[in-house]
């Protein structure tokens, strides 16, 4: 049973929910605010997060973006009442892995839940075994570890970033389009938000990029999509 923590400051809606979510088949665990969050995660090592945005003290994105810094890799689902596509940007830019806006149908989440889920057990985001070390400029990444590091720095990449980078560095040099990278990296399940690979580009530019803004690796080709240049990069590294 898929362990659910539900964070949001309705006590209504809180019961509602996992009234509905045990329905089907979803352990859940609830919490009025963000202050136990932390021993929670530690505690229970739930399978998803469902965050509610607008709450006292730290909200939902702050929390979001706490919890991504720190390298904590749960997926995340945003609640809010806010519905507009910028606030959508905002929250899958923090880390969110994606947005429910409120009121909504609780079949919409539990659908929402079976996706991310779903989208974190794909081929496309384990690691690969016999995938080696691929390096360019200052990084290492390697596939087997899912390990991004430069001069003994990690960085922690999510489940989504992981894969993204690995279609992306496995398609060195050629351009690739947006529909087909949402293909490779989140298999049949891309309706979530259409951007989503641009969010996700925007972030891995945020890691790796000198300057995001005059990325070097990840370069948009415009009218397409994505490229990865690698620039001097090796071939990949066999391990062992």
């Amino acid at each position: 049973m898929k362990k659910i923590l539900l964070v949001d400051d309705d006590p209504e809606l809180r019961q509602l929910l996992a009234t509905y979510l045990g329905r089907h088949g979803l352990d859940v665990l609830l919490l009025p605010d963000t202050r136990q969050l932390d021993a929670y995660l530690e505690r229970y090592q739930p399978h998803l997060l469902v965050l509610d945005l607008m709450m006292p003290g730290e909200d939902g994105l702050a929390a979001c973006r706490r919890l991504r810094g720190r390298g904590e890799t749960v997926p995340i689902i945003m609640l809010t009442a806010r519905d507009e596509p910028v606030d959508r940007v905002v929250g899958l830019e923090m880390g969110a892995d994606d947005y429910v806006g409120k009121p909504f149908d609780p079949r919409e989440l539990v659908a929402r839940i079976e996706a991310v889920l779903r989208r974190g057990a794909q081929p496309a985001a384990a690691p690969q075994t016999q995938g080696g070390v691929y390096r360019f400029g200052d990084w290492a990444f390697d596939r087997a570890t899912r390990r991004l590091e430069r001069h003994g720095e990690e960085m922690v990449l999510t489940s989504g970033e992981f894969a993204l980078l690995n279609a992306l560095v496995n398609n060195a040099g050629r351009p690739m389009k947006r529909e087909r990278l949402l293909e490779m990296t989140r298999g049949d399940d891309s309706e979530s938000f259409d951007r989503a690979i641009d969010v996700q580009i925007h972030r891995l530019r945020r890691l790796i990029e000198v300057d995001p803004t005059q990325p070097r690796f990840l370069q948009t080709v415009w009218g397409v999509g994505y490229v990865f240049v690698p620039d001097g990069a090796t071939k990949a590294e066999s391990k062992g």
